[in-house]
């Protein structure tokens, strides 16, 4: 993708628009109300089970902690929406490696176009509900000891539940993309950050309370914490938007009469271009041998799973295994989402060139260089920003914001921002068409 420089609407041009415009306000006003909507659907228990009995057998598990963070809170609730808009990014990631994988589908996205497209959406959606079913099964089977009804036959017990998540989830995929075509885009991401923005209070409130607990060395620990999550929110920022500019020209050419001069441009490379998908899987495997020994009590599972936590015996085992995993997720991440030899052709296609670099094979292996640098860098930096909150935790010895960690940052930051240059983007359109009316 070939950017070149466009002025952004103010701040104070933006809120005008948002507040005047029919169009922006109503697609915000739709967003706000689906939000609300799907946050109130979190609460709406599952029929036939015992919550209260469900709630403290789970407590001080982290595979629970891991999904709430996606859920708000509704999967240890018991809520209808408990699996959220999780098996909808599972499907997302599980068509993105198999459109990789199989030349069908990559020919469908790459050259159908708009038809391509909403087949893969298609297909997508299909996969969401299958993986939507096999998760509430698990979970049937999990907490149907917990029937409120023990006369109750098992087999119906597991069948209300499984209809009711597997509803519950595909409702709030459906959610997701109503706010991404009516409302202000990114409707995945949005839940997301609703479901995370959420428990933000209550871990605010416990930190308040602790202040207040009068203890002078408790309150600096505190403030510490504050700032030292501050100074990583505005790292994150700043990371987010780092891009590598590499130089493109566009070569003369003529048009019937009309001559066009050459054009410079740039190709922008994101410095992080995971995002936050290899935090999330690198924690999705720290989690998982915890989350089976629990369910299996094999003794090595559970020496594993010891070992790989973050208060275990051997800490810098648990800092060098979450490392290696986030650096190989990046990289894996990273070449699913950027192609080097696609970028290479259509660059060759649109006329363009690096300056310095031959077209073609050249120019691909100097992007795949580029790319691996960036990706080194990026991995580095997610390494650290998800080391560092169990850092800060354990030397202040301030619990309250235990779970809120590198991938809620990266997420409310990430987010914020893209839905922020969303905004604006209507902004801008806004201005195009009021020039159009002139």
């Amino acid at each position: 993708m070939v950017v070149s420089r466009e002025k952004t609407p103010t701040a104070q041009e933006t809120f005008m628009q948002m507040a005047q415009a029919a169009g922006l306000r109503g697609r915000i006003l739709v967003t706000i109300g689906l939000l609300i909507l799907v946050r109130l659907g979190v609460f709406l228990p599952i029929p036939g089970i015992d919550r209260q009995a469900f709630s403290q057998n789970i407590q001080n598990t982290p595979f629970i902690g891991f999904l709430d963070l996606f859920s708000g809170g509704g999967f240890s609730a018991l809520g209808i929406f408990a699996l959220g808009i999780l098996p909808y990014i599972n499907a997302s990631i599980i068509m993105q490696l198999m459109t990789a994988a199989l030349p069908t589908l990559e020919d469908l996205q790459k050259n159908e176009g708009e038809a391509g497209r909403r087949k893969i959406s298609q297909i997508t959606r299909y996969v969401a509900l299958g993986w939507a079913i096999l998760q509430s099964i698990g979970i049937a089977i999990w907490v149907s000891p917990f029937a409120q009804n023990p006369n109750q036959p098992q087999f119906i017990v597991m069948a209300e539940v499984v209809l009711a998540l597997a509803a519950g989830s595909m409702f709030v995929m459906w959610v997701s993309e109503l706010i991404t075509e009516r409302g202000i885009g990114n409707g995945a991401s949005l839940l997301i950050f609703i479901n995370i923005v959420a428990v933000l209070p209550q871990s605010l409130g416990s930190t308040i309370e602790l202040a207040q607990s009068g203890d002078s060395a408790i309150v600096g620990r505190v403030v510490i914490l504050l700032l030292i999550f501050l100074a990583m929110i505005v790292g994150i920022v700043f990371v987010q938007e780092g891009t590598r500019r590499i130089p493109i020209v566009s070569a003369r050419r003529q048009v019937g009469r009309k001559l066009y001069r050459e054009k410079s441009s740039y190709l922008p490379l994101r410095l992080n271009q995971g995002g936050v998908m290899p935090i999330i899987f690198a924690s999705a495997v720290l989690i998982l041998p915890a989350s089976i020994s629990q369910f299996a009590n094999n003794p090595i599972l559970v020496q594993i799973s010891t070992y790989l936590s973050p208060g275990g015996p051997a800490p810098w085992v648990y800092i060098a295994f979450y490392l290696l995993m986030i650096l190989f997720f990046s990289y894996f991440y990273a070449s699913l989402i950027m192609n080097p030899v696609d970028m290479a052709q259509n660059l060759k296609k649109m006329g363009a060139s690096i300056p310095g670099i031959r077209p073609g094979r050249a120019t691909s292996e100097y992007i795949e260089r580029v790319l691996n640098r960036l990706t080194f860098l990026g991995a580095v930096f997610l390494g650290l920003v998800a080391i560092i909150p169990t850092v800060v935790e354990s030397a202040t010895r301030v619990p309250t914001f235990r779970g809120f960690g590198a991938t809620s940052l990266l997420i409310l930051v990430g987010v914020a921002i893209d839905t922020a240059k969303q905004v604006q983007t209507y902004v801008i359109s806004q201005r195009y068409e009021g020039m159009v009316k002139k």
